[in-house]
């Protein structure tokens, strides 16, 4: 059955029913990370989120471009526009290179989100690969009347474009609010106006990462490569752009006004933005001082964890909210992600221990016919992956009547259940079994034990202690493992 996936558009802040514009083709943006230090839990959230939107679109049949940035230059500590470059003062501090910061830290981020089992993007550009492409875009934007160059520096004038486009348009914002949040500081500086931005940037002498431009060596303003690389790998018309809300203005705000001060109309159909995950109700960052990283959740080592957590225990802790609403951490709440996972990684394992009937009792038939559409019936409403965990919860609880016998279901039936189980929880969901790695380590040591049998079996041969040799290979036959004396020692296999 042909599905329609309805998402939430930030710009016309109502759920719209997704048409591509050059359909199967989709063209999706996600601003990544900025990589000057380990990537922590808010991190997660958009590439989880995002994660989902890809794999969804990929499973209906749309051929999705997925370009997914990396900031490595123009990410100012204080604001937008003024303080250091968040990489190279951690280069500084670190006495390195800043594209050594960039390239450690990109590094740890990829390491992270292999093991919370994000998928890779198609592109991921880096914004030092594309100074070019900044600058042509800067030099649009001045041609057409949008910006203004102050002793070397290049800002976007806002006024201008507000007299003929509207400056506010996805947060909602009037540029009379805008004003007035920064009227104290009005005129002071190079800007004509305290709220324009920083389109490029004159590098001061002590600036270590700067690149030649027609108006200084410098370096671009951090909203300017979100659109230069986005229209670059998907046009000057595209599907989505996604993110955090917490960069709904200023970043995404000026980054529709770059691109209709340079095109003339917007770039973008459909915004997306996750919310935040909050700690104590605030929200979790760098910039706070509040956050807990990757690899701390992974070992256990940070004072506000009561133990450590796997990478799926994040993954499923994320999906348990709609990713539009508020996350707020705890350990009873990932204890509680736990819990849930490892119920449903035993529910779908289950699954290769029910026995199949001729037919199926008649509330399970009707479960498991219902089970596959209720499912795509919560993704295409916007993504409700909590609605579809319940769902396959309401699974587990079948398989459950099922392997105690209190149920009975046919081999047709058993084959949908589990294929829309894997489906659901591994294709889409994007879940792993963590116990996989366990029973390997269990694997290992099984083999160990019996290979040390083995030993004791061949030193009671050697001693001629033929009862203890026969009543170990009796003893393992019986246990069902299948044992051969061979002239270079004892094999063995478990027979299955």
């Amino acid at each position: 059955m042909e599905q329609t996936l309805i998402i939430y558009n930030t710009l016309s802040r109502k759920k719209e029913v997704f048409k591509p514009l050059h359909a199967p083709n989709v063209g999706m943006y996600v601003c990544g990370p900025t990589v000057y230090g380990d990537p922590h839990l808010g991190h997660a959230r958009p590439a989880i989120t995002f994660d989902i939107l890809f794999r969804y679109l990929k499973h209906l049949g749309y051929k999705v471009r997925y370009v997914r940035n990396i900031t490595d230059v123009g990410h100012l500590e204080h604001d937008a526009d003024e303080g250091d470059d968040k990489i190279e003062k951690k280069a500084r501090l670190e006495q390195l290179e800043p594209m050594e910061i960039a390239q450690y830290y990109t590094n740890r981020y990829h390491a992270a989100m292999e093991a919370l089992n994000v998928l890779p993007p198609s592109i991921e550009p880096h914004a030092t690969g594309h100074i070019i492409e900044q600058e042509e875009l800067v030099s649009e934007i001045m041609k057409n009347g949008f910006a203004y160059e102050s002793n070397g520096s290049v800002y976007f004038d806002i006024k201008k474009y507000n007299q003929k486009y509207h400056y506010g348009i996805l947060s909602g914002r009037n540029l009379d609010d805008v004003l007035d949040a920064s009227r104290q500081l009005d005129g002071v500086g190079e800007k004509h106006c305290q709220a324009d931005f920083a389109l490029w940037k004159k590098a001061q002498p002590e600036h270590i990462m700067r690149w030649p431009s027609p108006w200084s060596d410098g370096f671009p303003g951090w909203h300017c490569e979100c659109t230069a690389m986005g229209r670059k790998y998907l046009g000057k018309h595209f599907d989505i752009h996604g993110g955090g809300m917490d960069l709904i203005f200023p970043h995404h705000e000026c980054e529709i006004a770059q691109a209709v001060a340079s095109q003339g109309d917007q770039m973008v159909h459909y915004w997306m933005h996750n919310n935040m995950i909050t700690i104590n109700g605030q929200k979790m960052g760098k910039s706070l001082g509040n956050f807990i990283t990757l690899k701390q959740f992974f070992t256990g080592n940070h004072p506000k964890l009561d133990k450590a957590y796997s990478p799926m225990t994040i993954r499923f802790f994320i999906l348990s909210a709609h990713y539009r609403g508020t996350v707020d951490f705890s350990n009873e709440a990932l204890q509680a992600s736990e819990k849930g996972l490892a119920r449903l990684m035993d529910g779908i394992a289950d699954i290769a221990r029910v026995k199949t009937a001729k037919e199926s009792t008649e509330a399970v038939h009707k479960t498991v016919g219902e089970l596959r559409q209720k499912c795509y019936d919560a993704m295409n409403d916007d993504l409700q992956t909590p609605i579809v965990i319940s769902h396959l919860f309401e699974a587990c609880h079948i398989v459950n009547t099922l392997t105690d016998h209190k149920a009975e279901i046919s081999e047709a039936d058993l084959k949908e259940l589990a294929d829309t189980m894997h489906l659901f929880a591994f294709d889409l969901l994007g879940l792993k079994d963590d116990s996989a790695a366990d029973n390997t380590k269990r694997e290992e040591a099984f083999g160990k034990v019996v290979d040390m049998v083995l030993d004791l079996r061949a030193k009671a041969k050697a001693a001629k202690d033929w009862a203890t040799s026969d009543r170990i290979r009796d003893d393992l036959a019986a246990a069902g493992f299948e044992v051969k004396d061979t002239k270079d020692g004892a094999t063995w296999k478990l027979d299955v």
